[in-house]
């Protein structure tokens, strides 16, 4: 089955630098742009594999909060895969708290430490 990865709430550079990275670590994975709940309930119901989600929501949310996204997410659709993107470590602990796995921040984007946590997140995915 085919890996699809949603990149939540980032500004236009960053989501394509970020969609850049993923598909240089995941050839094959199709990557979702999602800038609004409405594309975000989209790929949910699309079966999206894991989502990529910003510190700070770009985009059309109703809250601006990453880790408040992760956590209503994990409490209507507690088995989706969600990874922070941020380089603070108080955020990142702040999401796994919420139900996300953990994650790397934007200095870390095409780093082995990127393609490492997207593997394992997929690989951890249920089928």
């Amino acid at each position: 089955m085919k890996k699809s990865i949603g990149l939540v709430g980032h500004c236009g550079p960053d989501a394509f630098m970020l969609r850049s990275a993923v598909k240089y670590a995941i050839p094959d994975a199709d990557v979702v742009f999602i800038s609004d709940t409405t594309s975000l309930q989209d790929a949910i119901e699309k079966g999206v594999s894991v989502l990529l989600v910003n510190r700070l929501l770009d985009g059309y949310f109703s809250d601006t909060r990453g880790v408040e996204l992760i956590r209503q997410l994990h409490e209507s659709h507690p088995t989706i895969k969600t990874v922070l993107i941020s380089n603070y470590p108080e955020a990142q602990s702040e999401a796994i708290r919420a139900g996300a796995v953990e994650g790397f921040g934007k200095s870390e984007i095409g780093t082995p430490k990127m393609r490492q946590c997207l593997e394992k997140v997929l690989k951890e995915q249920t089928p």
